[in-house]
């Protein structure tokens, strides 16, 4: 009990930080508060850091990987209440989880490809629902990085074409792009990485006719406030709500 109390006062003081930093952010730009959608990144923390962040508020829970997901969700399952949070699959996945992916995630924030979008959408179709998805895309040009690739206008031209046939994909809904941005000592510089997803994001509305694509996924710990200035719709947060800044 005095362990999970201490989790609870840890991250509730966290938490407050991380929310002053978004607010001033979306401040700084003219930006409402409510436009950011704060991602906690649950991977390698315990049920009961996370059932505490619950408590604090948190109400989206980003994994990196199916099975930890796969473990955490039904130990978690008694003690959301009325109020389950939603959970975002934020990292890579393997078209072999891809079954198990749509069973356990509300939103899969990591579809990097043609082929396993149409493998979630053959999945989400079988199961009775509609996914929620964004496309990860490298805009970096790092090779370490998943994701549509998206620095040389092929690429781009590319990348349109296959929107252009995620569009006729019955029981996906394709909501925008996530991006993970380099790790850099200076947050300032990922700014030109963010605005180039904003603006990949804008081509493809105007190019694939997708009106509706108003999400961008991107920011961590290290740079989420230069990712809110350059229009991020949801941040995720793992260290600093955990651990602090």
């Amino acid at each position: 009990m005095a362990e999970t109390l201490e989790h609870e006062v840890k991250i509730a003081a966290n938490l407050a930080r991380v929310e002053e930093l978004i607010a001033a952010a979306c401040a700084r730009v003219g930006r409402a508060r409510r436009e950011v959608t704060l991602v906690a990144v649950t991977k390698q923390r315990s049920a009961d850091q996370i059932a505490a962040a619950w408590r604090c508020g948190v109400r989206h829970l980003g994994e990196n990987r199916v099975e930890e997901a796969e473990l955490k969700a039904p130990q978690l399952a008694s003690r959301w209440e009325a109020e389950p949070p939603a959970w975002h699959l934020i990292g890579h996945l393997q078209s072999r989880k891809a079954r198990t992916a749509v069973e356990l995630f509300d939103t899969i924030e990591s579809v990097d490809s043609l082929r396993l979008a149409t493998r979630l959408d053959r999945f989400a179709a079988e199961a009775g629902r509609r996914l929620p998805v964004l496309l990860e895309v490298n805009v970096s040009g790092e090779e370490t990085k998943y994701g549509w690739a998206a620095t040389r206008t092929a690429e781009i031209e590319a990348l349109v074409e296959d929107a252009r046939r995620l569009a006729e994909l019955t029981s996906l809904d394709v909501r925008g792009l996530m991006t993970m941005a380099p790790l850099v000592t200076d947050a300032e510089q990922t700014r030109p990485v963010f605005r180039a997803v904003r603006e990949l994001r804008d081509l493809l509305r105007r190019e694939a006719s997708f009106t509706t694509w108003d999400e961008l996924s991107m920011g961590m710990t290290n740079d989420y406030p230069v990712a809110i200035e350059e229009g991020a719709t949801l941040v995720r947060i793992g260290r600093a709500i955990f651990e602090g800044q």
